[in-house]
């Protein structure tokens, strides 16, 4: 047993501290893309301050239960950074990465290729996160927008979102060989994301037809839910349940399907 242990001492830390690097050169890396950092933090906050300076955003409305659009949108900025760091962001720098044959390489290293890939989903999903808190504050700041009445709901919804659109852009690498195969999926996906988002039109806004359709989608479900939970109430189970359930299904798929050659 006095044997055992100390062996396990020595060699227990070695990919922890590996994993470590991987993540600090990672970080490093991606604050080095300042394309990625304005979509993913500056334009979803532009977007909605443009949309705050339209006078007619900022009237209350029947049609929405007293509310405003720039109400709305808050919500929507918020899934549209999602949109734009685990679907727009994260595949091509994936690709890349395999079709460079740096993961083939790593692969005969001690540090696994999946540190990489863990590393990637930790920066791309805190870079939404604050991205979202950016979006949150200029709305309460600039055109005072209420916080969310229900905030442990809130950040449910928002955790399970981000979840999902990071798996999501795990498949989408796990579905692309080459960065322009990449690009030209992550770009068809991004324009119905946004979509079924609220980005064009809020979802609240649908005709009802089309709004049953979208809430079944993982953003349209997660629409909902962030605009509940805003709302002051509890996001609704069956919300949670379609991103949950989402977030399980290409979690499972990208697992299948994801090479590191």
């Amino acid at each position: 047993m006095s044997t055992a242990n100390p062996a396990m001492a020595t060699t227990t830390p070695a990919p922890v501290s590996a994993r470590r690097a991987v993540l600090r050169s990672e970080t490093r890396l991606f604050l080095r893309e300042p394309a990625a950092l304005f979509w993913i933090v500056v334009f979803p906050t532009g977007l909605l301050t443009i949309l705050g300076l339209i006078p007619s955003f900022r009237e209350h409305t029947d049609d929405l239960g007293g509310r405003r659009v720039i109400d709305l949108y808050v919500p929507v900025s918020v899934l549209l950074a999602m949109i734009m760091a685990g679907i727009g962001a994260m595949p091509p720098v994936l690709t890349g990465y395999r079709e460079r044959g740096i993961l083939r390489r790593m692969s005969t290293t001690p540090v696994p290729p999946s540190a990489l890939l863990t590393a990637q989903i930790a920066l791309h999903g805190a870079a939404a996160l604050g991205s979202a808190a950016l979006a949150m504050a200029v709305g309460r700041i600039a055109f005072g927008v209420a916080l969310p009445g229900q905030p442990v709901g809130y950040v449910l919804a928002l955790l399970l979102s981000t979840m999902s659109v990071l798996t999501l852009g795990a498949l989408l690498c796990a579905l692309s060989r080459t960065t322009k195969a990449s690009a030209a999926i992550s770009s068809v996906v991004n324009i119905v994301m946004m979509f079924t988002a609220g980005v064009w039109i809020p979802v609240q806004s649908m005709p009802d037809t089309l709004r049953n359709i979208v809430r079944f989608s993982p953003f349209g479900a997660a629409s909902e839910a962030l605009d509940r939970a805003a709302s002051g109430g509890w996001p609704g189970f069956t919300q949670l349940g379609v991103l949950a359930l989402w977030t399980a299904l290409v979690t499972l798929l990208a697992t299948r399907l994801f090479r590191w050659e």
